[in-house]
C-alpha cells in the first residue's frame, strides 16, 4: 500500500494541534488504497507543543513528531519533515497541512485520487470554482491574497495555477527529489518556500492539478504572516523572473542587437563625418553595418550563444561565415539606405537645430533597416553559426 504522509509545521499550536490530529485520524481510517500518517515539525515552541504532541502519540499509532532545535521558519520545517517523511518513513507522497485547520482534511481524499489519476502536485485551490476564502477577511488581506495570485500570474506570464500561495499541497517524491538541492541552496525565508518550490515544479514540467476547498481562517492562536513574507515573496519572484527573461536566447539576441544598433548609429555618424557628402552615404552606411557586426559577433559568441560558444580554432572562419549570413541584414539596410538617399533625400527630420544635426531622415532609415535586418539574422545566426549541439 502507498503511503502518504501529513506534514504539520507548529509554533505555538497546542491549542490547534489537538484537534487537527482528531479531524486527520477520522480521514486517515477511511482510507482503503493509501496508508496516511502524521509528521508533527515543531520548532521548539515555548508553549508546550512538543508534549501536547508526545502525549496525542500514545492515542494514535500514526503520528510521528519531529523537534527543530531551534525555529527554522515555515521553509525550514517542511524541508526538515520532507526528508524525515521521504528518508526515513518511506513515504511516496507528503502533504503540507496547515496546524490550525485552515485546511479541510475531508478534502484529502480527491487530493489522493488526483495522485492516482497520474498528477504530481495537487494544489488546493481557493480560486476556481468550488473554492473561496474567509469573508469576514479584512480588505487588506484579501486584496494581498487576491491580487497577489493575479500578479504573481502575470509576471510569469502564466495562468495555469490559480492558486499560487496556497499551503494545502500533496507532492510525490518524484518532485522532491527533482528540486531539493535548488530548495536548500535557496535558503527560502518564510512563506516565500511555497512559490519558489511551486515555481520549480512548474519549470521542471511536474504535472500539476488544482483542487477547490473553502480556506477557514483560524480560530485559536495568532497568525504566522508577517510584513516580511510581501517583501521577501516580491524580491524572490522579481529576482527569478529577471533571471529567467535574461536566460531566454531571444532576449539576449534582441539586447546584444540593441547594443549593436547603437554602435552602428554611432559608427555611421562618424563614418559621415569622413565621408562628408550625401553621395557617400551609402559608403558609410556600409561601414557602419560593418561596425556593429564585429561588435554583435563578440557578444552573440560570449553571451547570447554561450552554450554554443566557438572554440579560437572556429572564430576565424565563423566571422567569415557570420559575415556572409549578415549579408541579408546588409542588403536590406543598404537598399533602404539607397531608396532613402535618392528619393527623400537627407532631410532634417525636427526643426530643433541640435537634434537636427543628429536625427535626419539617413538616421530613421537606417533604424527601419536594423529592426527588419534582425528578424533576419536571428534565423541566419542559429542556422549557420551556432548550430545547435547534438
Amino acid at each position: 500500500m502507498k503511503k502518504a504522509i501529513v506534514i504539520i509545521p507548529t509554533y505555538n499550536e497546542k491549542d490547534n494541534i489537538v484537534h487537527t490530529v482528531e479531524a486527520l485520524s477520522l480521514i486517515i481510517k477511511s482510507q482503503k488504497n493509501w496508508s496516511v500518517e502524521v509528521l508533527v515539525v515543531d520548532d521548539s515552541s515555548p508553549d508546550g507543543t512538543t508534549a501536547v504532541v508526545q502525549k496525542l502519540q500514545k492515542k494514535f499509532s500514526f503520528l510521528h513528531l519531529l523537534v527543530n532545535k531551534k525555529k527554522s521558519g515555515l521553509g525550514g520545517a517542511y524541508l526538515s519533515g520532507m526528508n524525515q517523511a521521504f528518508n526515513k518513513l518511506n513515504a511516496d507522497l507528503i502533504f503540507e497541512f496547515d496546524a490550525d485547520l485552515s485546511h479541510d482534511p475531508q478534502k484529502i481524499p480527491q487530493f489522493l485520487a488526483k495522485i492516482d489519476q497520474g498528477y504530481d502536485f495537487v494544489l488546493g485551490s481557493r480560486y476556481i470554482e468550488g473554492g473561496s476564502i474567509p469573508k469576514n477577511w479584512g480588505t487588506h488581506r484579501k486584496f494581498l491574497s487576491i491580487f497577489g495570485n493575479l500578479f504573481i500570474n502575470f509576471l510569469m506570464l502564466d495562468f495555469s495555477i490559480r492558486d499560487w500561495t496556497t499551503g494545502f499541497r500533496a507532492i510525490k517524491k518524484e518532485v522532491y527529489e527533482a528540486i531539493e538541492k535548488e530548495l536548500h541552496s535557496e535558503r527560502f525565508s518564510g512563506y516565500t518556500f511555497q512559490i519558489g518550490f511551486l515555481h520549480k515544479a512548474l519549470r521542471k514540467d511536474f504535472k500539476i492539478a488544482e483542487v477547490p476547498f473553502h480556506f477557514k481562517d483560524r480560530v485559536l492562536g495568532n497568525s504566522k504572516i508577517g510584513p516580511e513574507y510581501i517583501k521577501n515573496t516580491l524580491l524572490y519572484l522579481m529576482r527569478v523572473r529577471i533571471k529567467e527573461i535574461l536566460a531566454m536566447r531571444v532576449v539576449r539576441f534582441a539586447m546584444v542587437g540593441a547594443f549593436g544598433a547603437l554602435v552602428q548609429l554611432i559608427a555611421l555618424q562618424l563614418w559621415r563625418m569622413i565621408f562628408a557628402t550625401e553621395k557617400t552615404f551609402v559608403i558609410a552606411n556600409f561601414l557602419s553595418i560593418e561596425t556593429a557586426i564585429v561588435s554583435n559577433f563578440i557578444w552573440s559568441n560570449l553571451w547570447t550563444f554561450k552554450d554554443r560558444k566557438l572554440t579560437p580554432a572556429q572564430i576565424p572562419l565563423s566571422f567569415i561565415t557570420f559575415n556572409l549570413s549578415s549579408a541579408g541584414s546588409i542588403l536590406i539596410q543598404s537598399v533602404i539606405a539607397y531608396i532613402t538617399a535618392h528619393t527623400v533625400g537627407l532631410v532634417p527630420v525636427f526643426t530643433v537645430p541640435v537634434i537636427n544635426y543628429i536625427v535626419d531622415t539617413g538616421v530613421i532609415s537606417a533604424i527601419i533597416g536594423i529592426l527588419i535586418g534582425m528578424f533576419w539574422n536571428f534565423f541566419a545566426y542559429n542556422t549557420f553559426i551556432w548550430k545547435k549541439k547534438k
